[in-house]
């Protein structure tokens, strides 16, 4: 069932907000996810918050949904990650063929990516790039209609990016996006210098919401909060060699506040459950997660800046099938109860 953006009748779909997390490359999964939700048209998103990769994944379906409701947000989703496949970088960080031979796409055996990882750690952005370029940059401003973003009442936006001198979240609003604010939110600091907006300078939001729960239950009406996560919450295994360990300090880093923020949440819902909690001020909320099994968290961190378009098309895919078990799962439990165990997952 195609969405309406104009329509005032939503056809008994059942509202829901999306809390879709950075991860670079990998945003390509929550593409597929948000395709799998869009074409399946039970539901109905109403806001959507976003950080770094879960940022540039939103805006452009804000975008791609005003101008032709959902079949324009899929078809501006996919021309958007084509986009970035198109940019030049593939060339560069691309897994070695060897390494796609049995599946593999992370880029650690690759000549560049290792020369690319020892530049960065030795030398800032500033002096690498004195002429401040970013590929990026220009597939956002080319991708996205920022005035009719700001525009838009049909689906509430969040961006969170990552206040470098005070260490405090910022959460940009529809009226607030600009290209200046999903590349502040996508703003890796050893790749990027930080992004100047009102006078304060920005880094990737992970750092302090990634992505943020609390605008998505404070300014929206719908009670279900479905949360794509890219970054792996849990490990089998305490890693050893100095590459796996690299790769857990990222994922607890950029998990850190969705944790902490979860944690909170947990505790409200519990009180509230228990009649201990009677405010007006506090609504109970289902929480609801779609991930990718074990199929993203087999990546190593490296992956995360292979742009190959055959790739972005298998996250892409995966995307798609783990919205699609989801739905089958959980569907009706939208608007009734959790599929997510808040406690066992956070607490």
């Amino acid at each position: 069932m195609p969405l309406d953006p104009a329509a005032p009748d939503h056809g008994g779909q059942k509202a829901v907000t999306l809390a879709l997390q950075g991860g670079g490359a990998h945003g390509a999964f929550t593409w597929g996810v948000l395709e799998g939700l869009l074409k399946d048209g039970r539901v109905r998103i109403e806001g959507l918050s976003g950080t770094s990769a879960g940022a540039l994944n939103a805006a452009v379906l804000v975008d791609g949904f005003i101008r032709g409701g959902t079949d324009g947000a899929v078809t501006a989703l996919r021309e958007f990650w084509r986009r970035i496949s198109s940019t030049g970088l593939q060339s560069l960080f691309s897994a070695s063929p060897w390494g796609r031979l049995d599946g593999g796409w992370n880029l650690d055996e690759t000549g560049a990516y290792a020369l690319f990882d020892m530049v960065t750690r030795m030398f800032s952005p500033y002096e690498l790039n004195p002429l401040d370029i970013n590929p990026l940059r220009d597939v956002v401003e080319d991708s996205i209609d920022f005035e009719a973003v700001r525009h838009c009442d049909s689906i509430r936006l969040f961006i969170t990016a990552t206040n470098v001198k005070t260490c405090k979240p910022r959460i940009f609003h529809n009226r607030e996006i600009t290209a200046k604010v999903l590349m502040a939110s996508a703003c890796v600091p050893l790749l990027f210098r930080a992004v100047e907006i009102d006078g304060e300078h920005f880094w990737d939001g992970g750092y302090m919401g990634n992505p943020s729960i609390s605008p998505l239950i404070g300014e929206c009406g719908a009670s279900d909060v479905v949360i794509v996560q890219i970054n792996p919450l849990v490990r089998a295994e305490v890693p050893t060699k100095a590459r796996d360990i690299l790769n857990r300090i990222t994922e607890l880093s950029f998990n850190s506040s969705l944790v902490r923020e979860m944690r909170g949440f947990a505790t409200i819902t519990g009180l509230i459950e228990a009649g201990k909690l009677k405010d007006d001020r506090y609504k109970p909320v289902n929480f609801h997660m779609i991930e990718a099994g074990g199929d993203l968290p087999a990546l190593g961190v490296s992956s995360k800046f292979n742009t190959d378009w055959r790739f972005l098309e298998h996250l892409h895919e995966l995307g798609i099938d783990a919205a699609q078990r989801w739905l089958a799962a959980n569907y009706d439990a939208l608007g009734s109860r959790s599929s997510l165990d808040v406690f066992e997952a956070f607490v």
